[in-house]
């Protein structure tokens, strides 16, 4: 095996990050290397320099959960990050790839959405593509190129700077999570090819992505600017969808009575006089006589 494997990527890149005094070792003078030596992190988790060696190198894939759980304490791993580890030392046949329309939504899971005439909300792929979304989500991002995938939109598409008011944060996220959805399936040719394209156009993506952090969406406060509404503060919340599980329900919310929840109304309003409006121009029209010869 090569020496680029997803694993030993992901301890070479975590026991850079970390710095002696981080885990209790004294510094001694100049280091060659950043981070820690391969021969501490193997002291810090009981086990031979040779054979932490070996993971890191890709020589060794399979060790056992002991190995794992004592490699996971010694570079100080979140319970997000230890749960990716584990997923990176499965066999390649263990990962469970993405199954064949994966990127279909259920038809009721659509009904849904459309039902909530005053609250955005879409459905995101592994690689964060938008597989559906409703009016107003549509309308919130009117502002970006194309509504197709968070990470594009986030770190290419112009727009994301102004959109995102902590952009740094939002770009954190968005690599984080991509980065756990390859954790599942680093075999993924979507995901490799999303990974690809934004390495290639984003320098913040290629450095984000060579750090390894894992994080997968959660319950977050959001501060976002629309060229029409102005400043929205949202909380958003992502669940999986139970009858596909690699796909994430997210919904913005805002406080009741709140500038924010005025402004999706708003949003709904200009959706709705859109309609009419073409409604309207459908009822006027009326076609030419047909001569007959």
């Amino acid at each position: 095996m090569s020496d680029s494997t997803p694993l030993g990527e992901f301890l070479r890149a975590r026991r850079e990050a970390l710095k002696p005094q981080d885990v209790g070792l004294p510094e001694h003078g100049r280091r060659r290397v950043p981070g820690l030596r391969r021969e501490e992190v193997a002291m810090l988790a009981g086990v031979s320099s040779d054979y932490y060696m070996r993971l890191e190198q890709g020589r060794e894939s399979s060790p056992s959960s002991q190995v794992v759980d004592a490699v996971a304490d010694a570079l100080h791993l979140d319970q997000e990050a230890v749960d990716h580890l584990r997923r990176l030392t499965r066999a390649p046949q263990e990962h469970r790839a993405l199954p064949a329309g994966h990127d279909r939504v259920n038809p009721q899971l659509l009904q849904l959405l459309d039902s909530w005439a005053d609250t955005p909300a879409f459905v995101l792929g592994p690689a964060l593509d938008l597989l559906a979304h409703n009016a107003v989500a549509a309308a919130l991002h009117s502002g970006f190129q194309r509504f197709d995938n968070l990470a594009r939109m986030v770190f290419v598409d112009p727009t994301g700077r102004d959109f995102y008011q902590d952009w740094e944060r939002a770009a954190q996220s968005c690599d984080a999570e991509l980065r756990a959805a390859y954790g599942y399936d680093p075999q993924s040719p979507r995901i490799t090819a999303v990974v690809a394209t934004l390495s290639a156009q984003s320098p913040e993506f290629a450095e984000l992505w060579a750090r390894h952090d894992v994080k997968g969406k959660t319950r977050q406060t959001k501060n976002l600017k629309h060229a029409q509404v102005g400043d929205l503060q949202i909380q958003f919340s992502a669940f999986t969808v139970n009858d596909a599980p690699h796909q994430q329900l997210v919904v913005y919310q805002a406080e009741p009575a709140s500038p924010t929840a005025a402004a999706f109304a708003e949003l709904r309003s200009r959706i709705d006089n859109r309609r009419a409006e073409r409604e309207q121009h459908v009822a006027e029209w009326t076609p030419e006589p047909t001569h007959q010869p």
